[in-house]
């Protein structure tokens, strides 16, 4: 073998040993983020490669249809989900998929301490939905489950159903979520949701096109994995010892100027 062909292969190696340390430094910040969380939902190369296959396979007719975005979606592409007032001075930007263990783990941390700073007016919150599981783990609860909160948008009721979602959680490797009919039971604990429409939108995947380009929007984000919290930009991953209390008290500052 040539000095060339070494030299080659050793810069290789150090490339991916050095992006290997670099996922490794965003999981442990992640953690540091997700209160009581021991799972990290990453995006790495197997779960890019299993999107890509799962979007040119039986989705890819829903990705090449017409993307029709939830009522009152907002942002880039209309990719977003706002709860909140508009008039907030703090924005939140969370990226979750609905099998994501770490994000109903976050979730289960700060969901009250969000609810409480929407409420009040000082923070408005964007969701924004995510599939990785289904590219790591197969399946396609996390586009289904996506298409049912998009749906429960439509009827006004994306956070208590959002809430509902997570509750009720399956295990990861369990892909109850491409169920509609699981879908469409939990819907019935969320007061007036159970309708003809709700059920006619989750059978229909009517917003399925819609939630294969969110879910390609992050994949072009360089994120790494799920959830991805931003307050007024910055990656609450990079904010030491961030807890919920530490993130009521950013947002109450920056109310008060």
């Amino acid at each position: 073998m040539s000095e060339k062909n070494r030299e080659g292969k050793r810069s290789a190696r150090e490339r991916l040993a050095a992006e290997r340390e670099k996922q490794k430094a965003a999981e442990k910040r992640r953690r540091a983020l997700i209160v009581g969380a021991t799972v990290v939902c990453v995006l790495g190369l197997a779960a890019v490669i299993g999107i890509v296959a799962a979007n040119s396979g039986k989705d890819s007719g829903d990705s090449a249809g017409k993307v029709v975005a939830p009522s009152g979606a907002a942002g880039q592409d209309a990719l977003a989900i706002p709860v909140g007032k508009d008039s907030a001075k703090s924005t939140l930007v969370i990226w979750e998929d609905f099998r994501c263990p770490a994000c109903k783990a976050f979730e289960t941390a700060y969901r009250s301490t969000i609810h409480e700073l929407t409420g009040a007016g000082l923070l408005k919150a964007e969701y924004h939905l995510a599939t990785i599981i289904d590219g790591n783990m197969r399946g396609s609860g996390s586009r289904t489950a996506a298409n049912a909160a998009a749906c429960a948008q439509d009827a006004g009721k994306f956070t208590p159903y959002h809430d509902v979602l997570y509750e009720n959680q399956p295990e990861e490797t369990d892909d109850a979520f491409a169920d509609t009919k699981t879908l469409l039971d939990l819907a019935k604990k969320v007061d007036g949701l159970d309708t003809p429409a709700f059920r006619a939108c989750v059978e229909d995947g009517k917003h399925d096109s819609w939630v294969a380009k969110s879910a390609q929007a992050f994949t072009k984000s360089g994120f790494g994995g799920t959830p991805t919290v931003l307050l007024n930009g910055k990656n609450l991953q990079d904010v030491p010892s961030m807890t919920p209390a530490k993130l009521k008290q950013m947002v109450q500052e920056t109310a008060k100027g």
